[in-house]
């Protein structure tokens, strides 16, 4: 047994004579004063397992009871290859054991669905691109470029063919399993989605009652991997045969069944989550409306991630046709304001083999860039937050009468705003600015391509700035020491970023 990895417990049993998903196997495991209950299920072939995954060193002692009855003991020693599970902290996340984890994701929805060789493609791409979480299903998918079937299903059928959630198929747990674990060593994180609306085998009828079952057995099997996150759906409010109060309850559904509280959010088609929710873990976002992000890490208080923002590629659909620039570009909007993206690319290919449904090969030119922000990000002292940059002390109008204990006119011109002009001014004039305390800042330009601009430091401190080509993927010292308002000379094309960095006085 070793700290944050799946620990596995395996007992021969009978043949469960009613729900092979709901089998009564519970497992307590106890270190010191601490005690975790967990529920085991059935493998196929009298197999039943207990998955835990163990939180901190020590001598655990467990006990098994239902229709297996055993006890023992393990010494749980270090982990050399695991940091725990991500988890937030802030409104940033980290692995478990302190270890900083920064979201760079990418869309593969019908990864596990695939034929083998394919699938072995897909991870030789991964191993060269630079993302640490990939979104992908758990239900197979029917969509344009979508029309393959897979080799399995979740469930077996009963005699009128009907799927049976209490039948599962082994076989396609097991080839679940299999992807999740090489994904994780590969410190690749799964957001498993667990429904979705693009289906023509039948899961998204699935009733309530048997949503139930699947999500238990979903629990109970996967719960203990470290490297897994919960999406409840992609496009929750396009499967159109649920209510909002049938989504509240899949996620108490969740919330009961995982006894170690992994990220936990619901992807929107047009309708947004309600992420002040106290079990939702961050904000997950199909949207391209990068300029909200400060709005909304500032109104949740929790991790934003645009985990859809379009895709890199050339196909029909609005959603998949943005070229490469434009996928970086929208990563550092993100990025810059301490926010994150997600990618996807949907290149047109006559064997429809596209990597946001399929994977396969990545064919654009951002993946290279995103690593390059990646390690930028990495590289920084910590996690951004974002940064309003003081820009209108200096504002200047004939018209503007200052009166002594009253905030400048302008100032009040902004406060007296509506939602809708407020919205209006950051759609025209978002620049995205984030800074970690006072040592670092960070202004993105996005779109503008200035020839001259400034940056509005403290004047306390004197900072190094650098200019960063996001596409040409350089850094340029511009200025060594210098504080307050600063003029830069800028190349006056879009893509531009100025980093200013603390030094010594």
């Amino acid at each position: 047994m070793r700290q944050y990895e799946m620990f596995e417990l395996s007992f021969e049993g009978p043949q469960p004579e009613e729900s092979e998903a709901l089998t009564d196997i519970t497992a307590e495991f106890t270190c010191g004063e601490d005690t975790w209950k967990v529920k085991g299920f059935y493998d196929g072939n009298k197999n039943y397992k207990v998955r835990f995954l163990p939180q901190k060193l020590g001598t655990y002692t467990w006990k098994v009871s239902g229709v297996v009855s055993e006890e023992g003991s393990e010494e749980c020693t270090s982990s050399e290859k695991s940091h725990g599970m991500v988890q937030v902290e802030g409104n940033h996340f980290t692995y478990q054991d302190g270890t900083k984890y920064l979201p760079f994701g990418t869309t593969i929805y019908a990864l596990v669905h695939q034929e083998e060789s394919l699938i072995e493609e897909t991870f030789q791409t991964l191993e060269k691109a630079p993302f640490n979480k990939v979104r992908h299903c758990i239900f197979p998918k029917s969509y344009d470029f979508n029309h393959n079937d897979p080799q399995y299903y979740p469930f077996e059928k009963d005699a009128d063919g009907k799927w049976d959630v209490n039948h599962p198929c082994y076989a396609y747990w097991k080839h679940l399993e299999e992807n999740i674990v090489r994904l994780g060593e590969m410190g690749i994180e799964s957001d498993l989605i667990l429904m979705h609306s693009y289906d023509r085998w039948g899961f998204a009828f699935l009733t309530m009652e048997e949503i139930a079952v699947y999500v238990e057995y979903t629990m109970r099997r996967l719960a203990a991997y470290p490297y897994i996150w919960w999406s409840m759906a992609n496009e929750y409010d396009f499967l159109f045969n649920h209510k909002m109060e049938d989504w509240y309850e899949i996620e108490k559904m969740i919330t009961e069944n995982d006894p170690y509280h992994h990220l936990l959010s619901n992807h929107n088609g047009m309708k947004i989550y309600d992420f002040s929710r106290p079990a939702i873990t961050h904000c997950c976002l199909q949207t391209n409306a990068m300029h909200k992000a400060a709005d909304w890490w500032n109104q949740y208080q929790k991790p934003v991630i645009f985990d859809e923002c379009c895709y890199e590629g050339d196909i029909e659909h609005e959603w998949g046709n943005i070229s490469a620039f434009e996928m970086v570009n929208r990563f550092w909007k993100a990025c810059a304001v301490g926010a994150f993206a997600t990618h996807g690319e949907t290149y047109y290919s006559e064997d429809e083999v596209l990597w946001w449904a399929k994977g396969g090969t990545l064919h654009g030119e951002s993946p290279e860039r995103i690593a390059f922000l990646k390690d930028f990000m990495y590289g920084l002292e910590d996690a951004l937050e974002p940064w309003s940059e003081p820009m209108f002390e200096e504002f200047n109008n004939v018209t503007e009468q200052i009166v002594p204990g009253e905030l400048p006119p302008f100032v009040q011109l902004m406060q007296s705003l509506t939602p809708e002009e407020s919205e209006n001014l950051k759609w025209k004039s978002a620049a995205y600015t984030g800074h970690y305390k006072e040592n670092i800042y960070l202004k993105y330009f996005g779109n503008q391509r200035p020839r001259v601009a400034a940056i509005r430091l403290p004047k306390e401190h004197f900072y190094k700035v650098e200019m960063i080509d996001v596409w040409d993927m350089t850094r340029t010292v511009v200025e060594e020491k210098v504080s307050g308002k600063v003029l830069l000379t800028l190349p006056g094309k879009e893509g531009i970023a100025v980093l200013a960095t603390r030094v010594n006085q």
